[in-house]
């Protein structure tokens, strides 16, 4: 620095001031002030920007305490509310605890009780039980008479319709026991039923009506006269002329006092009649080749020895004609199947009664010698 002070203070003594480069000379002193210029303006600069920085700071602070004393207002409500509701849970806790107690008191009389029902029910069932047991036996005596009834009449009476009567009844009596062991013997008796529904029990009382009707009307009815017989025998032979023309003259015959016409027409009528009672015991022995065998020989009768001009003996032979044609037709059904079944029924549930008792009192059998033991050591003392 000493070196080169010299060097500006002779700058001043040098001639021709008047030359470009000379005049040029004083710029550098300005510069050294606009650089002063700069530097101050470039610190205003900074220290407004430190102090909008600053500032800006400030205000961030002031808005995040204002946010941090909303935040804290909001904790301490919600602390408020957290302390509420930890006194509501210990509340509810207390409830609880109270509702346990309430419940498992409540618990043990429950099963006191349902100790109680339950030997109740047991009590009651033990007394349905004999009561059902009574009313089934009545029951199932009932359905056997019905059934061993229906069996008889049809036997002895060909009754079908009373047979079936009573296959109803005793239906209804097995439906209403409680046992379903007996359902099999429902099913026999459905399948007797049916057979006997098969034969057609009211048309065949209408045709025994029928019959006894026209058995009835029999000796009623006009018979043929001679004129009408002799018509019906058309030309007659040699001999038969013959035999007319000497009849004429003389005649022999067996007298017994009954004269020969008569005796004649009583015979068309019992035979007629005699035929119509047999077509009667086909009917109830259910023989039905039998029954058309005697009908078409009482229409043979009606025909040969009747007056078939007469309306009585028309309506004969149209009661004849409907009674071939009538439905009232079928082999007699076998009945007792069923009664059969019922009866091995009960006596196979008489041995099981008869055997549970037995097998109870010999189990229960020792009971009274264990109780029984300690007697002695009581007389002993």
């Amino acid at each position: 620095m000493t070196t080169e002070t010299p060097t500006t203070d002779t700058i001043p003594a040098a001639p021709a001031p008047s030359s470009p480069a000379s005049a040029r000379a004083p710029a550098p002193a300005p510069r050294r002030g606009g650089g002063a210029l700069a530097v101050s303006i470039l610190f205003s600069l900074a220290a407004l920007g430190a102090a909008g920085y600053t500032g800006w700071t400030l205000w961030n602070m002031r808005a995040d305490l204002g946010a941090a004393n909303g935040l804290r207002g909001q904790v301490d409500t919600l602390q408020t509310a957290v302390d509420g509701l930890r006194e509501e849970n210990a509340t509810l806790r207390r409830r609880l605890s109270d509702a346990d107690g309430v419940n498992r008191s409540a618990r043990e009389e429950m099963l006191g009780v349902s100790e109680r029902t339950k030997n109740l029910e047991d009590a009651v069932a033990n007394l349905s039980e004999r009561s059902l047991s009574g009313h089934d036996a009545m029951l199932l005596d009932e359905a056997e008479s019905l059934l061993r009834m229906a069996k008889e009449r049809f036997a002895l009476f060909g009754d079908a319709s009373g047979a079936l009567s009573a296959y109803d009844l005793a239906d209804k009596a097995l439906g209403a026991v409680n046992d379903s062991a007996f359902s099999a013997v429902r099913r026999s008796m459905g399948a007797e039923r049916d057979a006997l529904a098969a034969v057609v029990p009211k048309a065949r009382a209408n045709d025994l009506a029928t019959l006894a009707d026209l058995r009835a009307t029999i000796p009623t009815l006009p018979l043929r006269s001679s004129d009408d017989r002799k018509a019906d025998d058309g030309e007659r032979t040699f001999w038969q002329r013959a035999g007319d023309a000497l009849g004429g003259i003389v005649k022999v015959s067996h007298d017994d006092g009954t004269p020969l016409g008569l005796a004649d027409d009583r015979i068309a009528r019992e035979m007629a009649a005699l035929d119509v009672a047999h077509a009667e015991a086909a009917v109830l022995a259910y023989d039905d080749v039998g029954r058309d065998a005697a009908l078409k020989r009482v229409d043979a009768t009606l025909v040969a020895r009747f007056d078939t001009n007469a309306p009585d003996v028309q309506a004969a032979r149209a009661r004849v004609a409907a009674l071939l044609t009538t439905q009232a037709k079928g082999a007699a059904p076998q009945l007792g199947a069923a009664l059969g079944e019922l009866r091995n029924l009960r006596s196979v549930h008489a041995l099981n009664d008869h055997s549970a008792p037995a097998h109870a009192a010999s189990t229960a059998a020792p009971a009274p010698a264990s109780s029984a033991a300690p007697a002695p050591q009581k007389d002993t003392p």
